[in-house]
């Protein structure tokens, strides 16, 4: 009776494993298809809004979906609270911490980290540009995504419980 429920606690425990693995693969092209949407809205606050970037980021913050939600409500706080920190500095101190939280991989940083060096520093043209510029490469960072999370969560979520049957198999 020990051994058998021995055995499924390791089945359940490395089923959990890879669900969890999966569930990173199905969450990145949501939470990419959630930045597009935010990075457009923030192009709509700053060119026809002609808002400032604390405001354009709080309005952004508040009506996007709330997987990236904090990724800008903490920048526009930063804007908010540091006297005479720049709309760069405050989006990579918001990136740092929404990134250690969030399903995006590198690549996706690397977007994210060269819009932020472009924000606040030159005229609304300039920045709608490069905001254009970020929402395709995520557009493509996201059709990338979709194929990996079509490709790769049945095989972990299968991988899982069928390494954690292996290693039952072996044990007894």
């Amino acid at each position: 009776m020990i051994k058998l429920l021995g055995a499924a606690m390791v089945v359940a425990s490395s089923g959990i494993g890879g669900m969890t693995v999966a569930g990173r693969y199905s969450r990145r092209p949501r939470e990419l298809k959630s930045l597009g949407y935010a990075l457009q809205m923030l192009e709509t606050e700053i060119s026809y809004g002609a808002n400032h970037m604390k405001v354009a980021l709080e309005q952004v913050a508040n009506r996007c979906d709330q997987a990236v939600a904090p990724l800008f409500s903490r920048a526009a706080a930063e804007l908010s609270a540091a006297a005479g920190i720049t709309a760069a500095a405050a989006w990579e101190n918001s990136l740092c911490a929404y990134y250690r939280e969030s399903a995006l991989n590198p690549q996706d940083l690397i977007i994210l980290r060269s819009l932020g060096s472009s924000l606040g520093i030159s005229d609304r043209a300039d920045q709608v540009k490069h905001l254009n510029l970020a929402m395709e490469q995520i557009k493509s960072e996201n059709a990338k995504a979709e194929g990996e999370a079509a490709r790769n969560v049945k095989l972990w979520n299968y991988l899982g419980f069928l390494g954690g049957l292996l290693v039952v198999l072996i044990l007894y």
